[in-house]
C-alpha cells in the first residue's frame, strides 16, 4: 500500500491537522500518512490528534523547519 501525503507546508495551525484528519477519514484501514507541515505546533497537535483518533504515531521528526509526522491507521 502506497503512503497517503498530506502536505500542509504554508499553512498555520489548526490547518495542518484539519488536512491529516480529512486525510485519515478516507484512508483505507492500515494505510500510512505522512504529514508534512512548517508550522511549528504541528509538531504538537498532529500526534496529539493522532492520539484521540486512534492512530498509531510512528515518528516525528523536525529538521530544517520542516515537521514530518509519520502515522498508521489501525486495521
Amino acid at each position: 500500500m502506497d503512503e497517503i501525503l498530506v502536505d500542509a507546508r504554508g499553512h498555520r495551525c489548526p490547518v495542518p491537522t484539519l488536512r491529516l484528519r480529512r486525510a485519515c477519514d478516507s484512508a483505507p484501514a492500515g494505510a500510512i500518512l505522512r504529514l508534512l507541515a512548517d508550522d511549528p505546533m504541528a509538531r504538537i497537535d498532529a500526534p496529539h490528534f493522532a492520539v484521540q483518533a486512534g492512530l498509531e504515531v510512528l515518528e516525528v521528526t523536525a529538521k530544517d523547519g520542516l515537521i514530518t509526522v509519520t502515522l498508521r491507521k489501525p486495521n
